[in-house]
């Protein structure tokens, strides 16, 4: 089975986006609420995007099953305040849920986060805890999307490891769910977006966890860095180095039990580097379709975001290695996909 564990419904019909533009110029003009219940959207707008776009691709690349998460970049968790956040999130994952119950064998959950920056990081973090809990136990969701800068582009809330993250942290050992470590928009005009913020974040993400005690205090937590890791595999020998000059453990030893890589890497030479580098047990199969590039490759005559084309393609890989990237490593580091498919197997 090839399990693409990096989707996100950018195709989502257009109703979704008119909604949230009304729900953030309520609240900044007046205070006001938009409630959820003026959100409309028939099961057939939901069927034309998908079977036009994610399931479309997914027949013609060969892949199963996708882990299919809300929008990242529309995440934007800077706007309004924290029950802004809150009702956002719900409102995605809700869709996210009615997609996977649409299309059970083609997309299994993973649940947007309703955090918040500032003074309401505390607060956002305990309601993430909560809704985390309700898309997991109600809506059958598999995983979540943790933003490292709900300040969208700026960078000012505190590392990743640093306790107020606890709380959320603590429900996801509890429920036995990972995180995909994931920044939303950049608001800031330094730093574009898909290819500067989502770079940053990764390689950031990784340093901070490369600095802590975290995984000693959440042994048996899971974190997922997107897009190869960011600038991570290619400095391979700083981050070792680094870890040696500081006496910490060995990187390995450190991080490589509870943190691992997807393969959202768009040429061959950069996922022969992040296979060569990562062991195979710590890299998951990920296409991010469709996503932050969606043109054709001329060198390849492919879409760039054809990764398992690309992985394909690399004579390095063993059959073992290629069995767990492409799968195994998934069905392992989110073990509530297994439940998942167990029930769609009972139901055929």
């Amino acid at each position: 089975m090839i399990i693409d564990c990096h989707g996100h419904f950018t195709t989502a019909p257009p109703a979704l986006g008119q909604w949230r533009e009304r729900q953030i110029k309520n609240f900044e003009d007046a205070g006001a609420r938009l409630s959820p219940d003026e959100l409309r959207i028939d099961d057939d707008e939901i069927r034309t995007a998908i079977e036009n776009g994610q399931l479309k691709l997914q027949r013609e690349r060969g892949t199963d099953l996708t882990l299919f998460s809300p929008g990242a970049g529309k995440m934007a968790h800077h706007y309004g305040d924290a029950e802004t956040s809150r009702v956002w999130s719900r409102v995605s994952n809700d869709l996210i849920a009615r997609v996977c119950g649409l299309f059970p064998d083609n997309f299994a959950g993973v649940c947007q986060l309703p955090q918040s920056p500032g003074d309401a990081l505390a607060e956002s973090v305990r309601a993430s805890a909560a809704e985390l809990e309700r898309c997991v136990t109600e809506l059958g969701f598999v995983g979540c999307l943790l933003n490292p800068d709900p300040s969208d582009g700026y960078w000012q809330a505190p590392p990743l490891t640093d306790p107020v993250y606890y709380p959320l942290y603590e429900k996801m050992v509890e429920l036995d769910v990972p995180a995909m470590v994931h920044v939303a928009m950049s608001r800031n005009p330094a730093v574009q977006g898909t290819c500067a913020h989502y770079l940053n974040g990764d390689t950031a993400a990784f340093m901070q966890l490369c600095e802590s005690d975290l995984f000693t205090d959440f042994p048996t937590l899971r974190l997922i860095l997107p897009h190869g890791g960011g600038a991570v595999p290619y400095h391979w020998g700083r981050y070792r180095g680094m870890m040696l000059d500081r006496g910490r453990p060995p990187l390995e030893e450190a991080l490589l039990g509870n943190v691992f890589f997807d393969t959202c890497v768009y040429h061959r030479r950069g996922l022969e580097l992040l296979t060569d580098l990562i062991p195979a047990a710590n890299v998951l199969f990920a296409s991010e379709m469709i996503g932050a590039v969606r043109s054709v490759d001329p060198e390849t005559g492919r879409r760039f975001d054809d990764t398992l084309a690309l992985l394909d393609s690399l004579d390095s890989l063993g059959p073992a290695e290629r069995e767990a990237i492409y799968g195994g490593n998934a069905l392992r580091v989110f073990p509530r996909l297994v439940r998942h498919l167990d029930k769609q197997e009972a139901a055929r």
